[in-house]
């Protein structure tokens, strides 16, 4: 084989092996986006399970049902908690999103519009980051498939930006 070829198939084979590093490093494992909450992390479920039955299910539901008629202001203005099976929104925001409402309630002008008033209190000096990503792959468990691709291309866009 000639010299010039060798060196060619040789670069041509580090520049695969550099693009699959960045590949994997951009889309994370099996597609997902770096940093995805993966609700097939076992180990990450279970972290959240009495995590969320805790903090979220009082409001949120047991079974993610949300509170009656959560689209339905109350007296106070507010509107009731959501819920977080598939009938509800949370899907519709990237992982990122979630967990900083976990963490920082909903903040208007951030998470939400401004001058907006809600009952959902802020955990950061409760929870970790961490386990604000545990409650969120056990919640992520009550999603068909359907709304689990939607939300992971949510949040692969949002890295995007």
């Amino acid at each position: 084989m000639p010299q010039s070829r060798l060196i060619w198939l040789l670069a041509a084979t580090v520049l695969l092996a550099v693009g699959a590093v960045l590949a994997y490093q951009w889309l994370g494992k099996g597609g997902q986006p770096a940093g995805f909450v993966d609700p097939q992390d076992v180990r990450l479920v279970l972290a959240g399970k009495p995590l969320y039955e805790q903090h979220c299910a009082a409001c949120h539901g047991v079974k993610m049902e949300g509170q009656p008629n959560w689209r339905t202001r109350m007296a106070n203005g507010r509107l009731p908690a959501p819920p977080h099976d598939d009938s509800g929104h949370t899907w519709h925001h990237s992982d990122q999103v979630l967990i900083n409402i976990t963490l920082n309630g909903l903040v208007p002008g951030v998470t939400a519009p401004p001058g907006y008033q809600s009952d959902m209190p802020a955990y950061k000096h409760i929870l970790t980051e961490q386990q604000a990503r545990a409650i969120l792959a056990y919640i992520k468990t009550f999603w068909s498939e359907q709304s689990l691709r939607a939300q992971m291309d949510i949040t692969r866009r949002e890295q995007q930006r």
